[in-house]
């Protein structure tokens, strides 16, 4: 059957996720310069991750990874796919109001259960204003999110990945306006997230309608396409708070230090810019390809099209992570070490960079292996799992936490990451030659890594050589510059001499594209 053009769609989404990640830098960049990793920067930071919180929960997590596979089938059969959409918006607006209104009454104690090393301190007051400001975010991202599902599985990428733009746009727009007029910029950037919200709800509203999807919302009803629908995403949904606790047993025992959620949070941004480009492109365009495909009964496309993100995902994501391992110092000295971000601080997101990049690979494979028990409707698998998961992080980010502080939930999130991938990986073997490696992708990832080890060697040394210039302000810029240029040819040239990846990959993407 004909599918999605998979590489060239990874590349039209992870192109738009660079350019957002990117902006996101500055937008960190400019938070840690303005607010640096005082109380009001905590505050806003634990507010912010809230609605994001939920949003990973109901949106991109549970309810997307039950409706897209629903709704992409139906697209395949024809069978109403639009009154789908209706019924599963309306439910959705429904429970995300309800839960809105609710967090605003029980507010402190969603902030106690998130940090309660706040306690009895500024912190507390702060953030629970400020989170009951930027809660409505929840409600327009994640509907937002489900219009996404729908493009992507009617094979339309684009818009839908250039909108997280907009929201680093309008925060970038907004901390610049308030310090130009002198306004407070925390408060101003906490209200310039919900219109940020709205302005991408916008956006991606009027793009489905383009495609011939303007949804009306409607009466909401529990119909057998909506109960199936719910039994489906209610492991997905529990899987997904089991991650949402992962991340909350990392943030309250950060909680516990001064500085500690800032430094992870911009640790987290660094390491999210490679988990992003490919994580996201990966599970945004193989969960509606492999679900159209199992479909329609196509074993080979679907091994093709499992075998093809899985290289892509290793081809970029093995090098970022060893960057990440070996230079996390120059990165976080020069994109962030200014104004009321200081040596001390660098020093603490360096080893938290470090520790999350020895799990990327581990979180960008889940986005590949995720999609084979989603595409079949399996959310049970993926459950059970994450909660084994979860026993590690907690174990780990508890138990080491006052041996090595604040970077124990680092070490948990990594090596619950690599348990996650391992469990993932072992429940494929019952799933039948769709789901096999394939010959290419076993010799291209010995090769891939290879090259990686090469360019991290080329990272290390001109690491130390250009210590002195990552800290002149003059020449900080032009020594990250030629350091990543330098990576990168080393990588590239390294692949090509390898084989990992041959001039023929190219022609192929711009035949393509």
């Amino acid at each position: 059957m004909s599918g999605i053009r998979l590489i060239p769609a990874f590349l039209t989404v992870g192109g738009w996720t660079l350019a957002s990640r990117l902006l996101g830098f500055v937008r960190d960049i400019m938070i840690a310069a303005f607010l640096g990793t005082g109380p009001v920067a905590e505050a806003f930071l634990v507010a912010f991750s809230l609605p994001n919180m939920f949003r990973r929960f109901f949106a991109e997590g549970a309810f997307n990874m039950a409706f897209v596979p629903m709704f992409a089938k139906k697209l395949q059969s024809g069978d109403d796919p639009k009154a789908f959409g209706e019924e599963a918006l309306s439910a959705l607006a429904t429970i995300l109001i309800a839960i809105t209104l609710l967090a605003q009454v029980f507010m402190p104690w969603v902030v106690l259960a998130l940090a309660s090393g706040f306690a009895g301190d500024e912190r507390f007051d702060m953030t629970v204003h400020f989170a009951r400001v930027t809660f409505p975010y929840l409600l327009f991202i994640s509907i937002a999110a489900l219009l996404s599902g729908i493009l992507n599985a009617l094979g339309r990428f684009a818009v839908a990945a250039a909108a997280p733009v907009l929201l680093n746009v309008i925060l970038i727009a907004a901390m610049a306006g308030a310090h130009w007029l002198g306004f407070d910029i925390g408060k101003t950037l906490v209200w310039a997230v919900s219109v940020a919200g709205l302005a991408q709800l916008v956006m991606i509203w009027f793009a489905a309608a383009r495609a011939g999807m303007t949804l009306r919302p409607v009466r909401p009803r529990i119909s057998p396409e909506l109960r199936r629908l719910a039994i489906i995403a209610a492991p997905a949904a529990l899987a997904g708070g089991v991650v949402q606790v992962n991340l909350l047993v990392g943030r309250q025992v950060a909680s516990f230090y001064d500085g500690a959620i800032a430094w992870l949070s911009y640790a987290d941004r660094l390491y999210q810019l490679p988990l992003g480009v490919v994580g996201i492109a990966i599970g945004v365009v193989l969960l509606p390809d492999l679900s159209r495909r199992l479909g329609a009964g196509d074993i080979e496309g679907s091994r093709n099209a499992y075998n093809r993100g899985a290289e892509f995902t290793l081809l970029l994501s093995v090098p970022a992570a060893l960057a990440l391992m070996v230079i996390p110092l120059p990165l976080v000295t020069v994109l962030f070490e200014r104004g009321a971000f200081g040596e001390q601080d660098s020093w603490n997101t360096a080893l938290a960079v470090a520790i999350y990049g020895a799990g990327l690979p581990a979180f960008v494979l889940q986005k590949v292996l995720s999609p084979l028990y989603f595409a079949r409707e399996d959310t049970r698998s993926p459950f059970r799992f994450a909660l084994v998961s979860l026993v590690i992080n907690a174990v780990i980010a508890v138990g080491l936490a006052p041996w090595l502080g604040f970077v124990a939930p680092a070490i948990g999130t990594t090596l619950a990451g690599w348990a996650m991938v391992w469990l993932l990986w072992r429940g494929t073997w019952s799933m039948g030659e769709a789901a096999r490696i394939d010959g290419r992708l076993r010799h291209r990832g010995v090769r891939i890594v290879v090259a990686s080890l090469a360019m991290a060697a080329v990272l290390v040394l001109l690491g130390w050589l250009f210590w002195d210039a990552f800290r002149t302000p003059g020449l900080r810029y032009a020594a990250l510059a030629a350091l990543v240029i330098a990576g990168a040819a080393t990588y590239g040239v390294a692949c090509l001499g390898l084989k990992a990846i041959t001039l023929g990959d190219f022609r192929t993407v711009l035949k393509r594209g």
